[in-house]
């Protein structure tokens, strides 16, 4: 005769690597690295920074 296989440990292995696959999947569906964040930041406070300096100081006053 065989070995007895204990099925809780079996189940519980199961369980782990679909768990472990599903977060692979929403990892590469949703995650960015830390470098793809940084990159957005800084580009969103150059545009930040072009944009407030193309501002005008003081608005023009109107005659009339």
């Amino acid at each position: 005769m065989s070995d007895p296989v204990n099925l809780n440990k079996f189940r519980k292995a199961k369980a782990k690597v679909e768990k472990e696959q599903t977060a692979k999947e929403n990892r590469a569906k949703f995650g960015r690295t830390k470098a793809e964040k940084q990159r957005d930041k800084a580009r969103k406070d150059k545009l930040s920074r072009l944009a407030e300096g193309h501002r005008l100081k003081d608005a023009p006053e109107q005659e009339g």
